[in-house]
């Protein structure tokens, strides 16, 4: 836990940190470079301002293929006691 990933820009969110680890999912946040945010597949939420800026939180199952900001694809490949796996790459 607290290991931080750094995406592209283009992705709209600067570097994910994963909070927590259990059995069943990954509990990760990231801030918000953009002034949109989208998610499908994991459950989050977040806020933005008109400015952009601000956070989100997501919690994703393992299996679980998310689209964020439909250019972001984000899946928990596997699930271990203190550890989990997750493939980054461009949505599509």
């Amino acid at each position: 836990m607290g290991d931080v990933v750094a995406v592209p820009e283009r992705y709209g969110l600067g570097p994910i940190e994963v909070t927590a680890i259990t059995g069943a999912a990954v509990e990760m946040v990231a801030p918000l470079t953009g002034s949109g945010y989208s998610v499908s597949g994991c459950s989050g939420g977040g806020g933005v301002s008109s400015q952009g800026g601000g956070g989100v939180g997501m919690s994703c199952k393992v299996g679980t293929v998310a689209t964020i900001n439909d250019v972001m694809s984000l899946e928990v490949v596997e699930i271990g006691d203190t550890t989990a796996v997750l493939r980054i790459e461009p949505a599509g």
